[in-house]
């Protein structure tokens, strides 16, 4: 094969007799090169540029990209093509430029932070500072599910352990005002990068500050096995440290997300602030009447789904939509009003739920993840760290209901008028699982959101109430959407109805 690469059968033939045999047999041997080339490709293919010191491959991103993962994807398809060509002496008629060269690059170097004494054991991590995806990025990653919550611990699992720099990355990630260091092991690499269509990656100017919080993904398990959870955060005060075993178990998507997520949450019950489980539009209608709105509700009640019942139906009736947040956001107070920020520059969205064109529409710029398996996933980016950052006053605050089927006394949107009662509804956090987790059938979670609230119970309470009491002091409109997404047979109907009816109230008011 090697010989194939710059002679043709005929030379090679005359040159080594020996290898007549096989050579002749042109069909089988051509198989045999296009199963070899598949194989190749069916690989996950990563190109990590380690900066050393002096060599500043940060700051000329695009030579180190273009240069050398360019270069190898032409080199694996040339070489693929001569092979070929040489054996079979005819030039392909159609060309197909697949990705055959690396299909993502990364850049991390090492950078001087303001790394604590006690913790100087993170600091020699090299730090992602760009990466180049070649999309559409299909991995399949151990797990397609997500079990269990995040366990606050006494002690902090990542002091004293060593960080080999050979098998270790740092995602520096801007969470919404947040900077959280996300550390994955190579063995998830694929998840990690996939971090990049999910959290801002900050810039040169936030890595001179500490950060609010560390999550190191992939300790080794003898590490967590003296904790009630293998999933696990600590509390410091200064920063908080999350911890999740490098175990087949936990490499899900979820498992990365959730935990920077949880600890984003903390961060802001420490501010004051409210963490909303949920999603968040700024929608402007064609027939009039524009609204912020957020539905708040528990994995599977119909967030993300319901914000694509809204891309579907803009043609008709939507002028301009803003995604705030597709997960988890939170309130803040100024001035008596209350007001929303987001979290995450992307969307890791359920394929199952979606319109089956969706995913198709955005495979430019989509990483799949799992297609072939129940819960299949996307994660792909929706909105921009300007809008995610920039604060939206609320008009609806909406509960995802998406167990109860519609009738003359259920309707798609229902207002709340009495407080107590509205905030017995978003405590309990009712949901009918939808398979994104392990759990199954109708269950309740605190405020449907297991991230943060439930640990930090007392402190979630008291705000949640102050911000109950000012949102119906300031006339909000506080209810529920019945989506039933939960409903067997409703999962596109229902959340595109429950819009619908969205829509209209918002036009008359």
């Amino acid at each position: 094969m090697q010989a194939l690469n710059k002679k043709t059968k005929e030379e090679i033939i005359q040159d080594r007799p020996e290898f007549e045999e096989i050579l002749t047999k042109t069909y089988l041997f051509h198989q045999l090169i296009e199963e070899f080339y598949n194989y190749w490709r069916n690989y996950e293919r990563y190109l990590v540029c380690l900066s050393e010191n002096g060599a500043n491959f940060d700051e000329r991103p695009y030579r180190t990209f273009n240069d050398t993962i360019s270069l190898m994807n032409d080199l694996v398809r040339k070489a693929y093509r001569d092979v070929c060509e040489n054996l079979t002496g005819d030039h392909p008629t159609i060309y197909r430029q697949l990705s055959a060269g690396f299909q993502v690059g990364l850049i991390a170097v090492k950078k001087e932070w303001p790394c604590p004494e006690n913790h100087s054991n993170l600091k020699n991590v090299p730090f992602i500072r760009q990466v180049l995806l070649n999309p559409p990025l299909i991995i399949d990653p151990f797990m397609n599910k997500r079990t269990g919550q995040f366990t606050r611990v006494k002690s902090n699992p990542l002091e004293g352990y060593i960080f080999d720099q050979r098998e270790w990355m740092c995602y520096p990630a801007i969470v919404g005002d947040f900077l959280i260091h996300v550390y994955f092991h190579n063995k998830f690499i694929g998840l990690g990068c996939a971090l990049s269509n999910l959290f801002q990656l900050a810039n040169n100017a936030d890595l001179k500050k500490q950060p609010d919080a560390v999550y190191a993904f992939g300790l080794p398990e003898n590490r967590l096995h003296a904790s009630c959870s293998p999933t696990i955060f600590y509390d410091e005060e200064e920063i908080l440290f999350g911890a999740v075993p490098c175990s087949d178990n936990f490499g899900y998507f979820g498992y990365l997300k959730k935990m920077i997520l949880t600890l984003h949450n903390i961060l802001a019950m420490k501010k004051g602030r409210m963490p909303i489980h949920g999603a968040m539009v700024s929608i402007e209608l064609k027939q009039g009447g524009n609204a912020n709105v957020i539905i708040l509700g528990d994995s599977g009640a119909g967030k993300s789904e319901s914000l694509e019942a809204f891309r579907i139906l803009g043609k008709e009736y939507i002028r301009d939509m803003t995604i705030i947040f597709d997960d988890m956001g939170s309130l803040d107070m100024k001035e008596g009003k209350i007001i929303a920020y987001g979290t995450e520059i992307g969307a890791f969205v359920r394929l199952d739920d979606l319109q089956p064109g969706f995913a198709f529409g955005n495979l430019d710029r989509s990483i799949i993840m799992s297609p072939q398996k129940i819960n299949a996933r996307a994660v792909l980016p929706v909105t921009n760290i300007e809008e995610v950052l920039r604060g939206y006053t609320v008009d609806y605050f909406l509960y995802a209901n998406n167990y109860e089927k519609i009738d003359d006394k259920n309707p798609y949107l229902e207002r709340f008028i009495d407080k107590e009662v509205a905030f017995e509804i978003f405590k309990k956090g009712a949901v009918m699982s939808k398979g994104t987790t392990t759990t199954t059938g109708l269950v309740s979670n605190y405020f449907a959101n297991i991230f943060g609230p439930p640990q930090y119970q007392e402190l979630h309470e008291t705000i949640a109430k102050k911000f109950f009491d000012a949102m119906f002091e300031n006339n909000l409109f506080i209810g529920q959407l019945r989506t039933q997404l939960g409903i067997q047979g409703k999962e596109i109907t229902g959340p595109e109805e429950a819009a619908k009816a969205l829509f209209r109230s918002i036009q008359d008011r």
